[in-house]
């Protein structure tokens, strides 16, 4: 089956608009879940990076807490 014969079909026995938008929910999931991780991972790397910062000494750990903090949602 070639790409015209498969879009005529598409076309002709009305898939193409529930298949257009189960294709978009698909993409819009994907998407938020790899915005998601993204998120969480650039989170994790700062909460390392405070803790390396308390650990070597340059920051109190009342700084890293206020740091931690500020970027929660929660408080």
């Amino acid at each position: 089956m070639t790409d015209a014969e498969l879009m005529r079909m598409l076309v002709r026995e009305d898939v193409l608009i529930p298949a257009l938008m189960a294709g978009s929910v698909v993409l819009i999931v994907a998407v938020r879940t790899v915005g998601g991780v993204i998120k969480s991972v650039s989170r994790e790397r700062s909460r390392r990076e405070i803790a390396a910062f308390i650990a070597e000494g340059t920051m109190t750990p009342e700084q890293g807490e206020r740091l931690m903090k500020a970027g929660d949602r929660t408080c």
